[in-house]
Order: structure tokens, then sequence, then C-alpha cells
């Protein structure tokens, strides 16, 4: 029973980690559940700070995936169209097969957007690239995340195959 929690876990650690650039799975609270369910195998128990440390990280990270962008396109002058457009924009990047789509799709949509918000051209590409930069730091910092608990799954792994 323990290898196939074990294989649950490392599913949901690389689930966490594609997450990271899906605006649907939540990256980091994916791997964490890969963590959690590591502590329930009967070889390799964790201890109860670990996890809830690791949660409220992962939380946190989940909270600021929202307020991230939009402090972006705010910064740069964007409104909510912007934003609703970047989640959209970063949709339909994932689902074309065009090189790149994960990058221009939240662009293009936050600047059609702005555009649809009757924004000029000028500041609709200024907010466009503020929900973007928004976008990019937020998904970076998720990326980096649920690396880190990869990093803590095969630690534990490692330290307990011994």
């Amino acid at each position: 029973m323990d290898i196939i929690l074990i294989i649950i876990a490392a599913l949901m650690m690389l689930l966490g980690i594609i997450g990271s650039f899906l605006p649907v799975l939540p990256g980091p609270l994916t791997s964490w559940i890969g963590l959690l369910i590591l502590h329930f195998t009967d070889t390799i128990p964790m201890n109860k700070p670990f996890l809830i440390i690791t949660l409220i990280i992962a939380i946190l990270i989940w909270l600021l995936d929202y307020v991230i962008p939009a402090i972006g396109t705010k910064r740069f002058g964007g409104t909510r169209y912007g934003m609703i457009g970047t989640t959209i924009g970063l949709i339909v990047g994932l689902l074309l097969p065009i090189p790149g789509g994960i990058i221009i799709g939240p662009f293009v949509g936050a600047l059609i957007g702005e555009l649809i918000n009757k924004n000029d051209s000028k500041v609709a590409t200024r907010a466009a690239f503020g929900s973007f930069i928004g976008f990019l730091t937020s998904t970076f910092i998720k990326f980096v995340v649920a690396i880190i608990y990869l990093g803590l799954f095969i630690g534990i792994i490692i330290e307990h195959a011994k």
C-alpha cells in the first residue's frame, strides 16, 4: 500500500508543477497534497509542524496568485478587463499549438481585454504589459515553490530509503 501512496504522491507533485502554469490547478497546494499523501505512508511519516508550515506557504502562494497579477495590472494602469483577458489568453495560448502560446496568450488577452474596455491602444498596451508581468511573476513564484516541494519530497524519499 505504501508504494501506491508514494506513486500517487509523486503524481501529485508533478501535477503541482504543471499546475504552476495552468490557472485551473493550484500548483503549490497540489504539490502539498503530495507531501500530505506521503505522510500517510507507514514507512515515511513526517512531523506535523513541517506539514503545517508547508501548508501555510502553499495557501499564501495561492492567495498571492490572485493579488500579484492585479497589482501588475493596476500599476500599469489596467482594469479588470485586462486581468480577465490575461486568463483567457493563457487558456487559449495553452490550447493552441503555437510555439510560445503560454507567453503570447496572456499578453494578447490582456491587450484585447483593455481594448474592449475602450482604452486607447497606448494605455491598453501598457496595461497589457503590466498584466503580463504580474502573470509571469505569479507563475514564477508558484513554479519555484512547487519545485522546492518536489525537492523536499525527493529528499524525504531518499532519506527513508537508506
